[in-house]
């Protein structure tokens, strides 16, 4: 990922170059520039924020993986906090075309795993499909929410979709980046540390239809602990699974399929909907063997 990373920043303005470089250098990085960096960005660039951000997205669409479409696309979402977080378009061989997470819906998952309470943009290398219009709109932001475009600028979410379909409609009044974490318990205790972090992603996941909380956490050969949350939507085909969120964080870590040892999926028991075939069969796809389903009450 490093030397991806390293590729793209040749196609970033020269004035950037030399300020991105150490910034994207650091072992720990994970598809976020946080806000102390981004001003700093924007003092050595003259740029302005709109500008900045359109120039960074050929960094966040390093992180494709689209051996379906071969088309790669960046998504930069603009926290409240003003960090940055990256997202980029994943699809996978031989597997239906719904398992694809698309980069807005990656940017915004990597927001959520960092327990932001606000998005004030989206940055996209190409117009937002309906899926995305309609995943962005249950936000807890999305009345503000603005989509910048290279090919047409700045525009609302609202422009975008109009007379839109979202959580009010369904009673539901803490959306997305709003709602509190629920208190799930395991209904067998373990103390695994695997389990326990799929646990806390469960509990910080976001399910107001189904309430169907699920969480997973996956352990790399190098021993990092991943995890991903469910993140529902109000028109439910855009929901994305606990695993797409744990696998784009896992992408975004720098690790790939072939790293992961163990995965663990915690999820709420005696609901109207259930994670666990979905998830069987595209880890059995994986070739993970060191899977284990958990339920929580």
């Amino acid at each position: 990922m490093k030397e991806k990373l390293l590729t793209a920043l040749s196609c970033l303005p020269e004035s950037l170059q030399s300020h991105v470089h150490p910034i994207i250098s650091e072992p720990n990085f994970k598809g976020v520039i946080n806000a102390e960096n981004v001003d700093l960005l924007q003092l050595h660039s003259a740029l302005e924020t709109p500008e900045l951000l359109l120039s960074l997205l050929p960094l966040a669409a390093a992180y494709s993986v689209a051996p379906i479409s071969d088309f790669n696309v960046g998504a930069i979402a603009r926290a409240g906090s003003g960090n940055l977080y990256f997202g980029a378009n994943y699809e996978f061989t031989h597997q239906a075309l719904f398992n694809s997470v698309h980069a807005e819906q990656a940017a915004i998952n990597n927001a959520f795993s960092h327990h932001e309470s606000a998005i004030l943009d989206i940055t996209v290398t190409d117009s937002p499909c309906g899926h995305c219009r309609q995943f962005m709109n249950e936000l807890n932001c999305a009345p503000e929410l603005s989509v910048n475009l290279k090919a047409t600028g700045i525009k609302t979410l609202a422009t975008l979709l109009p007379d839109s379909f979202g959580p009010i409609d369904l009673g539901i009044r803490e959306s997305l980046l709003a709602a509190k974490p629920v208190n799930l318990t395991l209904q067998q205790p373990s103390e695994s540390t695997l389990v326990q972090a799929a646990l806390q992603a469960a509990n910080d996941s976001y399910a107001p239809y189904s309430h169907c909380h699920a969480g997973i956490a996956l352990k790399t050969t190098t021993g990092t602990v991943i995890t991903g949350r469910y993140i529902e939507n109000a028109a439910f085909n855009p929901s994305l699974s606990p695993l797409q969120s744990a696998l784009i964080n896992l992408n975004l870590a720098g690790f790939g399929l072939a790293d992961i040892t163990a995965m663990i999926l915690v999820e709420k028991a005696e609901t109207k909907m259930s994670h666990a075939q979905a998830t069987q069969i595209l880890v059995s796809e994986i070739g993970i063997e060191n899977y284990q389903h958990v339920f929580a009450h």
